[in-house]
């Protein structure tokens, strides 16, 4: 279904002309208030957002903290990823921002948030927005645990 179709789940409700309202890739603190501002619009009746935060452990190790690298290439596929999930979902607004740089526990690593008419499409479109950027956007992550070992991780 394009953009400017009919919902064919609920007619006479159509998605935003262009609902890509905020995506960034950034080495500066990440602000939920932003995310949240940026996804609002008046026709959605849910709005749903993710936060993935820095953990204090992984793989029974303790994390003391993590380093982001993104690959050149990284912005313009998290536009595809976003545009895709902008044609797939009635969204409304959707907006993602990632992190790069040193991070430490507790910090938020990524926003992800979409609006649509319903909670339902909301929940499913901000799933499948993370899940996806998570796996095709070219991000790594470089792990630095308590007892001095490192380790990168792949797609994150």
């Amino acid at each position: 279904m394009s953009r400017m179709a009919l919902s064919e789940d609920h007619p006479g409700e159509r998605a935003a002309a262009d609902p890509i309202r905020l995506l960034a890739i950034r080495e500066t603190p990440l602000s939920l208030d932003e995310v949240h501002r940026a996804v609002g619009d008046d026709a959605a009746g849910g709005t749903a957002l993710f936060v993935g935060t820095v953990r204090n452990h992984d793989g029974g190790s303790d994390v003391a903290a993590l380093g982001y690298s993104a690959h050149p290439t990284a912005e313009a596929e998290l536009r595809r990823v976003a545009e895709k999930v902008a044609a797939d979902f009635p969204v409304r607004a959707l907006a993602a921002v990632h992190r790069v740089g040193t991070l430490t526990v507790g910090e938020a690593a990524v926003i992800v948030a979409v609006s649509c008419p319903h909670r339902g499409e909301a929940f499913e479109a901000c799933r499948r927005l993370i899940d996806d950027l998570k796996h095709q956007v070219p991000l790594w992550k470089h792990q630095t645990f308590a007892d001095g070992t490192e380790e990168w991780v792949g797609a994150c």
